[in-house]
């Protein structure tokens, strides 16, 4: 079984490897990972989910092999087609953050052992099921609880509007025009959201999101690889910033959270990730737990 997607998972067993976590959270985690060894192949740089991952390994009795871009170069040194099948050939698992959604599906193909999206353009599924775990702790997971979602239509809003929609939580997201999410993704979590009965709300205006919000996240306007476009985004995204006169509009026990790493004085002023409502160290703390309690899921059996 490959979790490439969040759609690659089912609601219960994205709740059951939320409530996973939580118990590995407090220590209670196997070593069903002992033998086994992992690539993690990294197109991109990381901190949390490099370093959670090659924790989470270890602490499950696995052994990980960072492989950055200057070792694979993939679909240009070599096809992916060839770095999947030998590499598969190693390893029991491949945890691959890539530039491209369609490299992973590609080299799914190829591998025999499972392949874990780390990130990719398109989504960010384990940064969101750390999310819920996140959340689980501060709020209810149900359809009263609304999370609204101020920025882009990226990888990670997309990823949160498919988990939210999965589990039942209300989402929002407002865009700058432009930004939205693709359409195929709004129905996807449409789609979803009918069956789960949350509620789900596609606008431009944050205000409009942010009303009555349990949960309010943001990410950076300008991700990796998108360097170029920085000046056009912040022209773009003004009055998309996560002030506290912003979140004064969600509910009064609303909390903040952000994927990292910051932009400050775009996204978010100095200060927002330390404030009282902010959860959003603990957020990247839980990248750890979400990670091992997928790991075990996939190998556990």
């Amino acid at each position: 079984m490959n979790i490439i997607s969040i759609t690659d998972l089912s609601s219960q067993q994205i709740l059951d490897i939320v409530d996973r976590a939580k118990a590995i959270k407090i220590g209670d985690f196997s070593t069903c990972l002992d033998g086994k060894t992992f690539a993690l192949l990294f197109e991109k740089p990381s901190l949390r989910t490099k370093v959670s991952f090659q924790l989470g390994i270890e602490k499950l009795g696995g052994y990980g092999i960072y492989l950055g871009p200057e070792e694979i170069g993939l679909g240009k040194r070599e096809s992916i087609e060839d770095i999947s099948t030998v590499l598969s050939s190693y390893v029991d698992g491949i945890i691959a953050r890539v530039n491209s959604h369609d490299a992973l599906l590609e080299m799914s193909k190829f591998s025999s052992v499972p392949i874990i999206n780390a990130l990719s353009d398109l989504e960010h599924p384990c940064q969101v099921i750390a999310d819920l775990l996140t959340i689980s702790e501060n709020k209810v997971i149900e359809a009263d609880t609304k999370l609204t979602f101020i920025g882009d239509g990226n990888n990670v809003s997309r990823s949160l509007a498919l988990i939210c929609a999965a589990v039942g939580i209300s989402f929002a997201i407002a865009t700058p025009k432009g930004y939205e999410l693709d359409e195929n993704s709004m129905y996807v979590a449409n789609q979803m959201a009918q069956k789960s009965g949350a509620n789900m709300i596609f606008c431009n205006d944050p205000e409009d999101a942010v009303r009555q919000a349990d949960i309010v996240y943001t990410d950076a306007w300008t991700s990796m690889g998108q360097e170029e476009e920085s000046v056009k985004r912040k022209k773009d995204f003004s009055g998309f910033t996560v002030t506290d006169q912003l979140l004064s509009c969600a509910a009064e026990d609303v909390i903040f959270m952000h994927d990292m790493p910051v932009h400050y004085g775009e996204e978010v002023p100095e200060g927002m990730l330390s404030s009282p409502k902010s959860v959003a160290y603990d957020q990247a703390y839980n990248r750890l737990p979400a990670q091992q309690a997928i790991l075990e899921f996939l190998y556990k059996g």
